[in-house]
């Protein structure tokens, strides 16, 4: 028989519209082991008929933004922009550099390949935005990442049935500044969950 806890955790999912998961935490249950997602918190950038891609915001790589402008060949004077972490976005085009960042207000610069998530929120994968940051002429609100997340029509749907994933509405504060050891429970709180306190059987009892 589940606990309390558990039946909680049931409740939300049935009331839950999977229609669209745009501009949503996608959080990993404790229960789910996919070594690419294991205790992770994604971002959804889109979701509709055809799938759904997002970005994983709690992996960093073992690499700066200082190593990534090496590579690229540009140039920075800000030591401390050479010293802003890379996170693992997903395993999906993982050699390719994405941006999610936030803008304050409607005359920032546009940026060459973007898709924008929200009024304020967007996710930039061309090369001007990483030359602006280099210059600290990017965005103030932004995360860097190698790859991103992706699921075809319908898996993502399936998933969330099976609860894989608890889902809520984002908070730009927990994607761009909790700490990112923090960003999986601290999003989950937001559902009202403790994850440490979970049965990693829920759904199976």
């Amino acid at each position: 028989m589940r606990d309390g806890r558990d039946w909680s955790i049931l409740r939300a999912m049935d009331n839950f519209d999977i229609t669209c998961l745009t501009n949503h935490f996608l959080i990993a249950m404790p229960n789910l082991e996919d070594p690419e997602f294991f205790h992770t918190v994604s971002y959804i950038c889109n979701h509709d008929e055809n799938g759904a891609m997002g970005v994983t915001l709690n992996r960093q790589l073992d690499v700066g933004l200082g190593d990534l402008l090496d590579h690229l060949e540009m140039p920075t004077d800000d030591p401390d922009i050479a010293s802003i972490p890379v996170y693992a976005g997903g395993p999906v085009q993982a050699d390719r550099g994405f941006v999610l960042h936030q803008s304050n207000n409607s005359s920032e610069k546009e940026w060459d390949a973007s898709i924008t998530v929200t009024d304020s929120i967007s996710l930039t994968m061309s090369q001007d935005i990483i030359e602006a940051i280099a210059l600290n002429e990017g965005p103030q609100r932004f995360l860097i990442m190698l790859g991103y997340a992706g699921w075809a029509e319908g898996q993502l749907e399936q998933e969330m049935l099976s609860n894989a994933w608890l889902s809520t509405e984002a908070d730009p504060d927990i994607i761009f500044d909790t700490p990112v050891e923090q960003k999986w429970n601290e999003a989950a709180r937001l559902t009202g969950v403790e994850l440490g306190l979970l049965s990693t059987d829920i759904g199976h009892a």
